[in-house]
């Protein structure tokens, strides 16, 4: 694979140049499919422009190119061109089906549903919510989708500048908040960095300008120490028989514009912002050349990283150092091998499978595991509260942690012992009274450090509590909490409920226990909306409805009218000292 997304323009690009860049990868290239769809898409959005005044087919062949530099299958750049077709022209998903077959129509009607909701709902927040919702559905069953999506979204960041400010604006932060962190959950390093530099730019210009203006007037230092730095790392590798490459760059603008917030510096110490790659064979050879460079330079504390014998969530695997060198300026290294440094750049598109028709679903992969999780832990949720969540999911995990018996845990900064226990099982979590770290004793509250041994301790006693929402930081354990208080909530309410609507049919000489499960009890239930007789009364447990409502159909003494105008009448709003329905008084809502 190509080590970075060429940013070719996407007027230079013809079919030929996607045809040649594939046939590295797929020698047995089906050119015929590729073609008709370079001829089929140039011919339906032929007229069309974009804002810039260029073509638009311009637009998906660059979307094409972007897929194939990612290394993926015809199917998938097929799909590449044709994504905008049956939004933007006459093209039905039939015909796509007819003329490149389903696999093909599936990706670009997976892309299409995305935009073809949008009127159906009234907020931009709702629809932004369900754009995104349907899209790790729809990436569940294929990573494709995403992959795709994660192209043209990048795309169109390189041509933002022709937009209205205030539509850039809005779209570099959907960006940045959204599609930057799901290439790097995905594990492509190379489209994160790009996105994230071209958010930048139209997030913070002055900043960005500033940025780049200071950078370019230390270039001249920073290539001459980078030519320096590089010799000496080459002859460690060829003195010591390593085989190896050793690569030298400034490390992206928006990085290291958030390192210089992070520390409150200035750039005028540029060689902090310099950072060095090696690439070797083997993960033998990764360690024998992290000794090396620390034999050639002192490292610093505490900046040592590991990820070979611990990969991030995302399968990225490196190990990271930072060294004082000549003249005392501290610059980074990463060593890793050819493999790991492909699976960095293009994530879970260089572990896809594209040999084995039919292997595209990504549920095994660990990469987009969160994808499952947000859909699960989102159900019932608003689309403020989807959203939400989606983006603290989004965000990388930092700290990693053990259990007793060696198994490796990642979570969020901020995750408590609360948190580790419900990573572990729900009735783990819901039971939690506490638990030891390293062998001391902490209460749940506790934060995890990175490095700590986490041994849970559980109660049959415990249950879950409101405060609870407050320690923890991971979206599964919040969903978890949540659902056991509903749950509760709504048992307390049923039995409030059941007890005052057995007192007002004791008035009238029945009971509950007689009517139960009755023709009118249900017929009750299906008049207020409610469905079944359980609803019913967890309703009047919770004040939405008298109990009154209940006895009504079995009023033989009362006029029709006089039923019908109880049972809609007011009930007084209930009280509670603990948000909960206790006995007669309490209202969850």
């Amino acid at each position: 694979m190509a080590s970075t997304v060429a940013t070719v323009t996407a007027a230079k690009i013809r079919i030929e140049d996607i045809l040649t860049r594939m046939e590295r990868y797929r020698p047995d290239l089906d050119e015929d499919l590729l073609r008709h769809a370079y001829v089929f898409a140039a011919n339906r959005h032929q007229g069309q422009s974009r804002r810039s005044g260029e073509p638009y087919f311009n637009h998906p062949l660059t979307v094409a190119w972007i897929l194939a530099e990612m290394e993926l299958d015809e199917e998938t750049v097929a799909a590449g061109l044709l994504h905008d077709l049956v939004e933007d022209t006459p093209t039905t998903a039939e015909e796509l089906e007819v003329e490149f077959g389903s696999e093909v129509a599936r990706l670009v009607m997976a892309l299409t549903k995305m935009a073809d909701f949008e009127s159906s709902y009234s907020s931009r927040e709702a629809t932004e919510a369900e754009n995104f919702r349907r899209l790790l559905l729809a990436s569940m069953d294929d990573v494709r989708v995403i992959l795709i999506k994660l192209a043209d979204r990048l795309h169109n960041m390189r041509t933002l500048g022709y937009l209205h400010r205030d539509r850039q604006i809005a779209i570099a932060r959907e960006t940045l908040e959204i599609f930057a962190p799901i290439a790097n959950r995905l594990g492509i390093g190379s489209i994160k960095t790009e996105m994230e530099d071209l958010c930048f730019r139209y997030l913070h210009p002055k900043e960005a300008e500033k940025l780049e203006q200071e950078i370019e007037e230390r270039r001249e230092a920073a290539d001459r120490w980078f030519a320096e730095i590089r010799t000496i790392l080459e002859d460690l590798l060829a003195k010591n028989g390593i085989e190896g490459s050793v690569h030298g760059r400034v490390k992206h603008l928006y990085s290291i514009f958030e390192k210089l917030k992070r520390q409150e510096v200035d750039v005028a110490n540029v060689f902090d912002f310099l950072a060095f790659r090696i690439i070797v064979s083997s993960v033998a050879d990764c360690y024998a050349t992290l000794g090396l460079v620390h034999q050639q330079w002192s490292p610093v504390p505490g900046r040592l990283k590991d990820h070979v014998a611990i990969p991030k969530p995302n399968a990225y695997q490196s190990l990271h150092t930072t060294v004082i060198g000549p003249e005392g300026h501290p610059f980074e290294i990463q060593i890793r091998t050819s493999e790991m440094n492909t699976i960095a750049e293009f994530g879970i598109a260089a572990h896809w499978s594209y040999k084995e028709k039919g292997s595209h679903a990504p549920a095994e992969d660990s990469r987009v595991a969160w994808l499952r999780a947000v859909l699960d832990h989102s159900e019932g949720s608003s689309p403020r509260e989807f959203l939400d969540s989606l983006k603290v999911d989004l965000y990388p995990d930092d700290v990693y942690c053990f259990t007793p018996r060696g198994d490796v845990f990642s979570f969020p900064r901020g995750a408590t012992i609360l948190d580790f226990a419900y990573r572990v099982h729900t009735q783990v979590g819901q039971t939690c009274i506490g638990g030891r770290t390293n062998g001391r004793w902490v209460p749940l509250k506790t934060e995890i450090r990175n490095g700590d041994i986490v041994e849970i301790t559980t109660s049959n006693r415990q249950r879950p509590h409101h405060d609870w929402l407050a320690i923890v930081a991971t979206n599964r354990a919040r969903s978890k909490i949540r659902a056991w208080l509903k749950k509760e909530e709504k048992e307390r309410a049923l039995e409030v409920g059941r007890k005052l609507a057995d007192r007002e049919l004791r008035k009238i000489g029945t009971s509950l226990k007689k009517v139960a499960g009755s023709e009118e009890l249900a017929g009750v239930a299906a008049a207020s909306g409610l469905g079944r007789e359980e609803d019913l009364l967890a309703a009047v447990g919770f004040g939405k409805l008298p109990a009154t409502a209940v006895t009504a159909p079995f009023r033989k003494d009362e006029a029709p009218e006089e039923q019908s105008l109880e049972m809609n009448l007011p009930r007084p709003a209930p009280t509670s000292t603990d948000g909960l329905a206790l006995e007669v008084t309490g209202d969850a809502d």
